[in-house]
């Protein structure tokens, strides 16, 4: 079929674009190729149907939307039981200056690097409630939050809510190609090639450390006569002053999680004559992480209720958690879905045969600049992830450039996106915790996202002569 098979693609682009949210986009690209593959009126609804269905069944993928789904559900019983703002209530009252203030924004990556939204709701308040200390203006702040958000959690190869999306897109995009290449070690790979996160990191390191502002203290919180008066209770309800102050309730469950993990992921890929590292790259590490994942999840019920917590509260509080996640459940099974339809219809043959013209040292560079484009126009890079792994491993293979450099370039991609967008979920929670316009703070951290895109497309230029 050859050139037909770019049409689903060449669908879901503008459309995720025009309706600035990527699920309509996916699934338009689905319904056109399934009607592609079966051309009759109730054939190709079918076969969308057969592709959505196969995706769901499959071992991994459930997996993947089992963790997705307790991940988020544990972070719900967290916030009910107090623990979210009994960390931020106790680390409120031990900061005294600004440096203080900063150091714990980074230090509480560790136990906090899990999800942007659990980044923003346990640091944004303790910034809020010490902003006259810290002395920066508003947005200032909130820009060297976010960097300690999705651009840290993009890098971590463990207990995070990415992890298991990120190396799905992986595994359907290789499979594909009719390869079996591990998408685990494949992502690991990847980490030091997601340029565009290392460049935000380091500019948001420097931006707390050694920039100093002009400003000298808030602004538009201030500017509203808000500054002294604005309880940070108010900011969000995960730091409700109804909710018990419990701190432990938070570091119990983040030290679990995170222990587990790494215990039952050295555990699965022990062996005779492996060593402690290499059993990392041996193991099943989804598996590891769901059932760790799970242990945490009872362990924390039982916890809880020893402490006089209503069963049935935990149990509303984990299914209102996991369904903030049915979106992304759903947005996984039409990338499924779409990915495997593609293929049917011959996008790996017809990106082979079409690559030629583009010259080696700029195909990767054009990767990111493409899609950080589509990222920042639909706010999602999980989204862009979607649509963008599959081009860019089609490619690479094709094209015989590095594959973990190319799946590198597609998550800094996605990664500009939700870090740059004023439709990101990042920009409009840290604007909304912060008290800032949305569409103000985004214009302001325009300009140094847009030098770090600049600085990564370099790198995507250069890097490829040493590899």
């Amino acid at each position: 079929m050859g050139w037909v098979s770019i049409i689903p693609f060449l669908l879901v682009i503008p459309v995720a674009v025009y309706t600035r949210q990527v699920l309509p986009g996916l699934i338009v690209g689905l319904l056109v190729g399934s009607y592609l593959v079966e051309p009759t009126i109730l054939g190709g609804m079918q076969a969308m149907l057969t592709y959505v269905v196969e995706a769901l069944i499959d071992e991994n993928n459930i997996k993947i939307i089992v963790f997705l789904y307790a991940f988020a559900g544990l972070v719900g019983i967290i916030k009910t039981s107090g623990g979210i703002k009994g960390f931020v209530e106790m680390a409120s009252e031990r900061i005294t200056n600004k440096r203080q203030a900063l150091i714990l924004t980074y230090v509480s990556t560790i136990g906090t690097f899990s999800a942007p939204t659990f980044r923003f709701v346990t640091i944004a308040p303790i910034m809020k409630a010490l902003l006259k200390k810290v002395k920066m203006s508003t947005k200032e702040l909130g820009f060297v939050i976010e960097t300690t958000a999705t651009p840290v959690i993009v890098l971590i190869p463990v207990a995070t809510a990415f992890v298991g999306y990120m190396v799905s897109v992986i595994q359907i995009s290789v499979q594909n190609e009719g390869s079996s290449l591990d998408p685990y070690s494949l992502f690991l790979q990847s980490i030091p090639f997601n340029f565009f996160a290392i460049v935000m990191i380091l500019l948001g390191i420097y931006l707390s450390f050694f920039h100093h502002s002009k400003t000298g203290g808030p602004t538009q919180i201030e500017e509203d006569g808000k500054a002294e008066e604005e309880d940070w209770h108010n900011c969000h309800p995960s730091v409700s002053l109804e909710l018990p102050n419990k701190p432990m309730n938070l570091i119990v469950p983040i030290i679990l999680v995170i222990g587990l993990t790494l215990f039952l992921t050295w555990w699965d890929g022990r062996g005779e004559g492996v060593n402690f590292f290499q059993a990392f790259i041996e193991a099943d590490v989804l598996q590891a992480m769901v059932v760790a994942l799970l242990i945490t999840v009872l362990v924390s019920m039982v916890f809880f209720l020893f402490q006089r917590f209503k069963l049935s509260d935990l149990i509303d509080s984990f299914i209102l958690g996991g369904n903030e996640l049915m979106a992304v459940i759903v947005l996984l099974s039409v990338v499924w879905g779409l990915s495997s339809v593609t293929d049917d219809l011959g996008f790996s043959g017809f990106v082979t045969s079409n690559i030629g013209w583009i010259p080696y040292m700029f195909l990767t560079p054009l990767l990111f600049l493409f899609g950080a484009t589509i990222s920042y126009f639909i706010g999602s890079a999980w989204g862009a992830w979607g649509i963008l792994m599959p081009l860019g491993v089609s490619m690479s293979f094709a094209a015989g450039v590095n594959l973990p450099l190319v799946i590198g370039a597609v998550f800094a991609s996605g990664s500009f996106g939700a870090f740059a967008s004023p439709l990101s979920d990042d920009t409009n929670t840290i604007a909304k915790i912060l008290g800032l316009t949305v569409i103000d703070y985004a214009k302001f951290k325009l300009k140094p996202a847009l030098i770090a895109a600049g600085i990564t497309a370099v790198l995507y230029t250069v890097v490829p002569f040493f590899l």
